[in-house]
């Protein structure tokens, strides 16, 4: 029989430990995981199981998926969720922090998907799941390079689910609008320690518009997110794209407005001066 355990990335807060929850509770073998145990620990009497994983670094990403695989035959689902947002104006953000941003949002869920995938294909089963954003469709000022690596992640997406469709492997993406978490104040905590420069003004703006991002009216607890996850991996025939009424709203705004306009309507929101 196909394994139907569920190995999830990023556990110890956010989304990432909502779904965990949610699988558990639903009586599906999932191992939660994070960059360490103690993050998680808890975790393990609602349920889950526990296993050690930084997207990042290849021995641990090989070690965790012979993990699961020595218990439960191959990994039935992978859900790419770890990420965050490397924020402030390109011309600041470093190449090596460019990298980091790609390393933990793209190259992780890459990388594990390209370890799960032989499990999945002897099984004739499989679902991989890459939880993206809103931010994979529509780019702001600030976050070029958080929305770099989700446009990537969007595209990665799109190309693995046409070539491995033919092995009852689907691949999903999740989009979300705006989430409850602590995701913005994480991201966010940077900006006000960069060095003087010519984007001061835009740094601090950006910073006060984000902070409260999380508690706008338009967003969404965790648990929302991790449900939409749980109902992409039981389904049937999961839909290759799951978002809300807001994301597809703004990704339609985005495709019908002028470039130039656009660039004007996001310079008054973030204001330089």
């Amino acid at each position: 029989m196909p394994s139907n355990s569920v190995l999830i990335t990023g556990c110890s807060t956010g989304i990432g430990r909502a779904a965990a929850l949610r699988f558990a509770r639903a009586g599906i073998p999932v191992w939660a995981s994070a960059r360490r145990l103690s993050d998680i620990e808890d975790l393990v009497k609602e349920g889950c199981r526990i296993v050690e994983l930084d997207v990042t670094d290849e021995a641990s990403r090989v070690a965790a998926v012979a993990r699961v695989t020595e218990v439960e035959g191959s990994v039935g689902a992978l859900v790419n969720n770890a990420g965050y947002a490397e924020l402030g104006p390109m011309e600041e953000v470093s190449i090596e922090a460019l990298r980091r941003q790609f390393e933990t949002n793209v190259f992780g869920a890459v990388r594990l998907s390209q370890l799960v995938l032989p499990g999945m294909r002897r099984a004739g089963h499989g679902t991989i799941v890459n939880v993206s954003s809103v931010g994979g469709l529509v780019t702001f000022l600030g976050g070029g390079a958080y929305h770099m690596s989700k446009f990537a992640l969007e595209s990665f997406s799109d190309a693995l689910r046409a070539e491995v469709g033919r092995f009852g492997i689907r691949v999903v993406v999740v989009e979300p609008f705006g989430v409850r978490t602590a995701f913005q104040a994480t991201s966010t905590a940077g900006l006000g320690e960069r060095e003087p420069g010519p984007y001061d003004a835009f740094n601090r703006n950006l910073h006060r518009m984000l902070s409260g991002a999380g508690e706008s009216r338009v967003a969404v607890a965790p648990e929302a997110i991790a449900e939409t996850i749980f109902a992409a991996v039981t389904a049937r025939r999961p839909r290759a794209r799951y978002n809300n009424f807001s994301t597809r709203m703004l990704a339609r705004v985005r495709r019908l407005v002028p470039d130039r306009l656009w660039d004007r309507l996001s310079g008054r929101m973030i204001r330089a001066e």
